[in-house]
């Protein structure tokens, strides 16, 4: 590099801070002149603006009682005189003179810039961004005709009920469905605007500051924020492949110092953010020590109907009733945009809830409750469910095989179903970086401290369930670029 640009450089830049902070000192002096006939101050501390000296405004005080000055001798000033506080023209017209120089400043320090032999820039990758961010199915796994049939039966078969306000409870036809379903009376059912309002409601009803509640480590980043809004004292326990450590629980539930939970919060399909299932194991002993120490299990299963892999587990709701408070959404079957969801509930607990509520909204949306109504009482949703499973088994399997091929340092586990993977690269590894390096090649995804009250620094999440095949074989080789480029 050239000794005497570089000298020049530095010298421009200084001159040129120098400059901002003058024409801004200026600004304020313009926008606030001194009056015309200001009283006589005593002197106070200046500001040096290059030629000439104003004075400091004075700092305001509360009023003070008058104060009795002793009284000296007045000698005479051999001090030169003080110059004149400038006029806001005077102040104006100097402020033009600074903005020519800076301008001058300004060009000579770009045309010096231009003789410095820097490296080129690295130009971003052509081609549209790619998100493994966002959980919703892409466009084309979305039944759009299927819906646009459903809206028409929905308000030709039902137009009072599905204009109405309704009830805090739900779409009277809806929520039989939802209880048949589960084969629950229909008084254990609440149908609510998406699950994360039925999350809402519950930890509200149930959850109050000081009370201690059970999460899994990962876990969704909304729920860890909803509980401590709450105050909730949250304890997180480790993720394994086969779900939540209940050896661990066991010790938090029985250890000198024991835990008395409120409830245990726990997505037992395809977890979000991991994409790992609880194993009948565990679900029977979570349930046990449910039963044991009266704590909720709060089931929230979003992503239940999703899987394409292995063998489908009971709720925890059909195995214990009593201790469990179960949410779902059809969102992932049906289309995110309609935002309906539920709980199912002991009867006592699913009315205090409709009271919240009845506070809150009066009554959920009646046009999009019946027309997920229209489209589940018609079988559409069975089919709809099927397309979007055979989208995401493909989907799922082209990002474990394109990790494995450009990322082999990355640890994963493939789902057996939902929309979500887990990524944790070696120690050390700053996905901070990764996630800036990634952006500026056009790829998103969510960082692992999103989901975790502390740690994760080396961890991710990837959202398969709206890119194609094609867009996460290019993601993924941006994205091990980005992380060998730290």
């Amino acid at each position: 590099m050239d000794q005497e640009v570089s000298k020049t450089l530095g010298e421009l830049e200084r001159k040129l801070q120098e400059l901002e902070r003058t024409l801004t000192s200026i600004d304020r002096d313009a926008q606030n002149p001194a009056p015309a006939a200001a009283p006589p101050q005593a002197p106070g501390p200046t500001r040096l603006i290059d030629e000439a000296v104003v004075p400091a405004a004075p700092v305001e005080q509360a009023p003070q009682p008058p104060i009795r000055q002793a009284q000296r001798p007045v000698v005479a000033s051999t001090s030169p005189p003080q110059p004149r506080t400038p006029s806001a023209d005077q102040l104006l017209r100097f402020r033009d003179r600074l903005e020519r120089t800076a301008s001058e400043l300004t060009r000579e320090y770009d045309e010096l810039l231009g003789r410095l032999d820097l490296p080129a820039v690295a130009s971003k990758p052509v081609g549209p961004s790619i998100s493994f961010a966002r959980g919703a199915p892409s466009l084309d796994i979305v039944d759009v005709q299927g819906l646009s049939d459903a809206a028409v039966r929905a308000f030709e078969s039902d137009p009072a009920g599905t204009t109405a306000y309704g009830t805090s409870v739900g779409y009277p036809r809806l929520r039989a469905w939802i209880a048949d379903r589960h084969q629950v009376e229909p008084e254990r059912v609440l149908v609510t605007n998406g699950s994360m309002q039925a999350d809402a409601f519950l930890f509200e009803q149930l959850v109050g500051a000081g009370d201690e509640v059970i999460v899994e480590r990962p876990t969704y980043d909304r729920t860890l924020l909803s509980l401590k809004e709450l105050g909730a004292k949250i304890h997180a326990l480790e993720l394994e492949p086969d779900g939540i450590d209940t050896a661990a629980l066991i010790g938090l539930l029985e250890g000198t110092q024991a835990v008395r939970p409120q409830l245990a919060h726990i997505i037992p399909n395809f977890q979000n953010p991991a994409g790992y299932t609880l194993s009948l194991a565990k679900r029977q002993a979570l349930l046990a020590l449910a039963a044991e120490h009266n704590f909720w299990v709060f089931e929230d299963d979003p992503y239940v109907d999703l899987r394409f892999n292995g063998e489908t587990l009971p709720t925890m709701l059909s195995m214990d009733p009593q201790h469990v408070v179960y949410a779902s959404s059809f969102s992932k079957t049906v289309c995110p945009g309609i935002r309906v969801g539920y709980l199912v509930g002991p009867a006592e607990l699913i009315s205090a809830i409709a009271k919240l509520a009845t506070n809150t909204y009066i009554s959920p949306s009646m046009v999009a409750q019946s027309i997920v109504y229209e489209f589940c009482a018609s079988g559409a949703i069975d089919s709809s469910i099927e397309t979007v499973k055979a989208a995401l088994a493909e989907r799922a399997s082209t990002l474990g095989r394109a990790l494995a091929r450009e990322l082999p340092e990355a640890e994963f586990v493939t789902p057996e179903g939902g929309y979500f993977m887990w990524v944790t690269l070696p120690p050390g590894t700053d996905v901070s970086a990764l996630h800036k390096a990634a952006g500026e090649r056009g790829v998103a995804f969510v960082k692992g401290t999103d989901f975790v009250i502390d740690g994760g620094e080396n961890t991710l999440r990837l959202a398969y369930s709206g890119v194609t095949p094609e867009q996460i074989d290019e993601g993924v080789a941006r994205l091990a670029q980005a992380y060998r480029s730290l």
